[in-house]
C-alpha cells in the first residue's frame, strides 16, 4: 500500500547552491518544461533581506509556479518551492513541507544537506539532487545519502562555478555519475522529471 501511494507522488529536483549560484538557477529555469512532471526545490543560502525580490526574481524567468514553501504544505508536480531564509526546509514521509529552526549546518539555515537527507530516504530513486555553485561543504553529505537511498546526483562542473569550492568538496568526496555544464542542466531536470534519464 505504501509503495502504490508513493508512486502516485510526484518526482523531486533539489536545487542546492550559495554563492554564486543564483546566475546559474536563473539560466536554468528559462529552459524547464511548461509541463514539467516533477516538483523542484530550490535551498539557497542567502542573506534575509533578499527574501521578497528571489520569488518575484526567479518567477520572471519561467512559466512555473514560484513560491516560497510553506509548512505543511503538499508537494506539487510542475512546482516551484524555494526554501525560506532563516528555515530549514524538510521533506516529510507523507510528501509535504515542513520548516525548521533548529541549528544552522555548516554555517547555514536553510542547509542542503537538512533538506536533501530528510528528503532521500521518502523519495529514493524519484528524487534528484543539482549541487551548484559556493564556497562551503554544505550539500556533500546530503549528496551522499540521496545516493545511498537510490537517488540520482548530479554537480555543476567546477569550471563553470562561479565559487567552486562546493561542488569540488562534492566530487573529491563522493562518485558523481552527472558533472554538468550549466546548459546542460534543464535537460538533466527535463529528462529526470520524464523518467528518460539514464
Amino acid at each position: 500500500m505504501e509503495e502504490n501511494n508513493r508512486v502516485t507522488h510526484p518526482r523531486i529536483v533539489v536545487i542546492g547552491g550559495s554563492a554564486g549560484s543564483l546566475r546559474t538557477i536563473l539560466e536554468i529555469l528559462p529552459n524547464l518544461e511548461p509541463k514539467l512532471q516533477a516538483a523542484i526545490i530550490i535551498v539557497l543560502h542567502r542573506h534575509h533581506v533578499y527574501d521578497s525580490t528571489l520569488t518575484d526574481l526567479l518567477a520572471i524567468k519561467t512559466t512555473l509556479p514560484v513560491k516560497e514553501a510553506e509548512e505543511k504544505e503538499d508537494i506539487q508536480p510542475g512546482t516551484i518551492y524555494i526554501a525560506p531564509s532563516d528555515y530549514h526546509l524538510l521533506v516529510e514521509s507523507d510528501y509535504s513541507l515542513s520548516l525548521d529552526y533548529s541549528e544552522k549546518v555548516n554555517y547555514s539555515r536553510p542547509s542542503i544537506d537538512v533538506t536533501l537527507s530528510s528528503a532521500a530516504p521518502v523519495c529514493g530513486a524519484r528524487m534528484a539532487a543539482l549541487l551548484l555553485s559556493g564556497g562551503n561543504n554544505d550539500g556533500t553529505d546530503g549528496l551522499d545519502e540521496v545516493q545511498s537511498f537510490g537517488g540520482t546526483i548530479a554537480v555543476q562542473d567546477p569550471i563553470d562555478a562561479e565559487v567552486d569550492y562546493m561542488p569540488k568538496h562534492a566530487l573529491q568526496t563522493l562518485q558523481v555519475p552527472f558533472v554538468l555544464k550549466n546548459h546542460e542542466m534543464a535537460d538533466f531536470i527535463n529528462r529526470f522529471a520524464a523518467e528518460d534519464l539514464v
